[in-house]
Formats: structure tokens, C-alpha cells, sequence
């Protein structure tokens, strides 16, 4: 009686999952609102420039301490892309579609535009330094409304914001003096 019992439980769960279509099955879950969309995107908008713009100021810094610069900008272009795909990526798995298009980015970063041609290893410490705390400072602008939708973008936006700001610091240490 126990095992015709079992049984018919599978049957039933198994006419359960077999009679959702494939739409109902790559379209179940939590799904984000507009809100936590456009907050997500924002974010991504300006990690996006962030890694275009670390990349250019990388192929264009010039002067003292070129080397250690140079390498440090591709540490910042990996952790920027790395945290794209993750922000991208989390906004897929809410059913949020993603723009990050290069007319996308170029229109809706907050962070200022790269000055053109060679740059001096000072200023690149000083715009990239600037730039790092602006994408920290979109992920905090939007924090509370996501974390209040959905904890782990939340949580997400917490790795983001420490790893940047650590980048913040250890870039903007180039340029500082010891004080006496």
C-alpha cells in the first residue's frame, strides 16, 4: 500500500513538471521590477565606462612611474569587467534586459569623458581615482532601493563597492605625500 502510495506522488509530480511549457520554464522565478532595472543598469552603465576608460588611459598614460601605472590599469580593467559581467549576468537571472551597447554607455555614464591624446601618470592617477569613486558612488546612490527589492543584487553591489574603493585608494596613494 506504502509503495503504490509513492507511487502515485511521483505520477503526480511528474505530470506536474512535464506539463509546463518550455516559455513557463525559461521564464519562472523572481522577476525584477523597472526600479531594480534601472538601478542595476545604471551601475553597469558606468562599470562598462569604467573598463573602456581604464583601457584607454593604459594604452595613452605616459611619465614617471609608467610601469607600476600601467599594470595597475589592468587590474582596475579586469575588476571592471569582472563586475560587468556579474551586474549583467544578475540582471538576466531577474528577467531584466541589459543595454550596454557602446551608444548606450557613451549616453548614459555618469562618469566624466577621458581627455584625448598622451596622459600624464599624475592625472591618470587623479581621472582614474575619480572615476573608481564615481561607479562607487552610483552603487551607493542606488543601494537601498535594490537592497529593499532584492538583497542579493544587494549584496552583489557590497562586493562592488569594496573592491573599488580599495582600487580608489591604492591608485589615489600615488599621487599623496606623507604628512608630516
Amino acid at each position: 500500500m506504502a509503495d503504490q502510495k509513492k507511487s502515485t506522488t511521483k505520477k503526480k509530480q511528474s505530470t506536474t513538471s512535464s506539463a509546463r511549457t518550455d516559455l513557463q520554464n525559461t521564464e519562472s522565478g523572481f522577476r525584477g521590477s523597472q526600479k531594480l532595472h534601472d538601478s542595476l543598469q545604471r551601475v553597469l552603465v558606468d562599470i562598462v565606462d569604467l573598463g573602456i576608460q581604464g583601457k584607454q588611459a593604459h594604452w595613452s598614460v605616459v611619465g614617471p612611474n609608467f610601469r607600476d601605472l600601467h599594470l595597475q590599469l589592468d587590474e582596475i580593467v579586469e575588476a571592471a569587467r569582472e563586475f560587468g559581467d556579474i551586474v549583467a549576468e544578475r540582471m538576466r537571472s531577474l528577467h531584466l534586459l541589459v543595454d550596454a551597447r557602446t551608444e548606450t554607455i557613451a549616453a548614459d555614464s555618469s562618469l566624466p569623458k577621458l581627455p584625448a591624446g598622451e596622459l600624464l601618470t599624475t592625472d591618470v592617477v587623479n581621472a582614474m581615482t575619480e572615476r573608481l569613486d564615481g561607479v562607487a558612488a552610483t552603487a551607493r546612490a542606488v543601494h537601498d532601493d535594490v537592497d529593499e527589492e532584492d538583497p542579493t543584487s544587494a549584496d552583489i553591489l557590497h562586493d562592488v563597492l569594496d573592491r573599488l574603493e580599495q582600487l580608489s585608494w591604492m591608485v589615489a596613494a600615488e599621487n599623496r605625500r606623507p604628512q608630516a
